[in-house]
């Protein structure tokens, strides 16, 4: 008699409140604590990192100039390494991209406490910064895949730690810099590291083990990596025939890249996702407030210690009540529709624009740029509840990875373009008066909120090819729950 095959167990997604592959539940809090300190420490690679700049050049005998570099290696990379990561985890599942990602993420950070060259340290971050990336790629792609009963409650803790991550890195920063050393500061990004174990647990799905597309990915990188450069040209002193030779890079790149997702419509930069709307739509609300953040980061604590006087643990500690708001309007945003998540992104946005106008005329003493930065870190921690809440809920599971990779490539790049082009205005306009131009860019990400709000809500098409709803939220969301539909 032949034995009757017993039924595999059907793989439960974090937060359903049954188990997961390790045995035992995972609760929304957790789930949410879990994934917000594997993407959180990334954002210290940037904000803590450029208090620890002077320091560098001192040490290193560089100038100002080129300890740019330090910054700039790292924006480069880290926004590679979430698009190449991100697609690493569709294709070989999060378990086996979250410890490589990992392992890449301390030999960065193994260099950078090593290094005796600015050469050394610039290619140490560069290992960091794509290992820094990885690891959020993976947490984003995770997050997306939680279920969708709880992804509300999931989205508003996960809202709360990452205000609070955004909030103390220019404190930590300055105590680390102060107290230790520059070199830990700048390896800030390795505490990742400690939050991937718990996430393992999280990671249930398989990889599709579809090829990856190396010569997208390639394409992708070097269009990328030539655009941050030409931007930050006359920061890092590059002569003019050196910044034609970078336009004819990324020209010849971009059209590498946009022939390869013609020819291969499911490679590294998947067709589905270049004509999805909702994708471009939530890029460019993020690609404004992650601008309008590094920007902020990069000016205010400039005019706070400057103009006003102010040491950076007193700027770091004043900073702390963003964290307070961004937490409070985070979890309120989780429980709201993805229209309603859009319209509190867009009020704290443009309170953001106003905020930094106001600085930007000097009135009001230091309170206006401290309510700047605040609700620049409000509108961070609202991007990740309302944007990722809402492409979770329309992106099939095979696209998760890439979708949620090459979105936050897009908010890193948007960054460091964000605080490329405010270290130019204030060049011609002088630091006090640059956060006038910072104000655009969340005016900008307020302004595509409003504009998409009503195009939130509705159903999202299949992807091409397919008939099948593109996720996994096909039935009514429970009306206490986030309706994104």
């Amino acid at each position: 008699m032949t034995p009757t095959p017993t039924p595999a167990p059907a793989p439960v997604v974090p937060g359903t409140g049954a188990g997961t592959a390790s045995g035992g539940r995972i609760g929304p809090l957790s789930t949410a604590v879990r994934l917000g300190g594997l993407f959180g420490p990334s954002v210290f690679g940037v904000t803590a990192a450029a208090v620890a700049l002077p320091k560098v050049a001192a040490a290193l005998g560089a100038a100002p100039a080129e300890v740019a570099w330090v910054l700039t290696a790292h924006a480069l990379a880290l926004g590679v390494g979430t698009a190449v990561f991100g697609r690493l985890a569709d294709s070989r599942g999060a378990r086996a991209a979250l410890p490589a990602a990992s392992l890449l993420l301390a030999a960065g950070a193994l260099v950078c406490l090593a290094a005796p060259s600015l050469g050394v340290l610039v290619g140490g971050r560069l290992l960091l910064a794509a290992g820094s990336g990885g690891v959020a790629a993976v947490g984003a792609a995770l997050l997306a895949g939680v279920d969708p009963g709880e992804r509300g409650r999931v989205l508003a803790g996960y809202g709360m730690v990452m205000a609070v991550f955004a909030s103390v890195a220019t404190l930590l920063g300055g105590v680390v810099t102060t107290w230790l050393s520059w070199r830990v500061t700048l390896v800030l990004p390795v505490l990742s590291v400690v939050a991937a174990p718990f996430c393992l647990r999280l990671a249930v799905r398989p990889g599709s083990r579809r090829p990856i597309d190396v010569a997208g990915a390639a394409a992708l990188t070097a269009a990328v990596s030539t655009l941050l450069v030409i931007v930050q040209s006359r920061t890092l002193g590059l002569g003019g025939p050196v910044v034609l030779g970078l336009v004819a890079g990324f020209v010849s790149a971009s059209g590498a890249l946009v022939w390869r997702v013609a020819r291969r419509p499911d490679g590294f930069v998947p067709r589905a996702l270049v004509g999805a709307a909702v994708h471009w739509i939530g890029a460019a609300i993020g690609v404004g407030v992650f601008a309008g953040l590094f920007a902020a980061m990069y000016v205010i604590p400039q005019i706070l210690a400057g103009v006003h006087g102010w040491s950076v643990l007193t700027i770091g500690v004043a900073l702390l009540p963003g964290a307070a708001v961004g937490a409070v309007l985070s979890r309120r945003a989780g429980l709201l529709s993805a229209r309603g998540g859009r319209l509190v992104l867009a009020g704290t946005a443009v309170a953001a624009a106003a905020a930094l106008a106001v600085t930007a005329t000097g009135r009001g003493g230091p309170w206006p740029a401290v309510a700047a930065a605040s609700l620049c870190l409000a509108a961070f921690a609202l991007t990740q509840v309302v944007i990722i809440g809402d492409l979770s809920a329309r992106l099939p599971p095979a696209l998760r990875g890439a979708g949620m990779g090459l979105l936050n490539l897009t908010f890193f790049v948007g960054g460091g373009l964000g605080s490329a082009v405010t270290a130019a205005s204030a060049v011609w306009l002088g630091t006090s008066r640059a956060p006038v131009v910072v104000a655009l860019f969340p005016l900008l990400a307020a302004l595509v909120a409003v504009a998409t709000r009503v195009r939130a809500d509705a159903p999202a098409p299949p992807p091409a090819g397919t008939t099948a709803p593109p996720a996994d939220t096909a039935s009514p969301a429970p009306p206490s729950g986030p309706s994104h539909a």
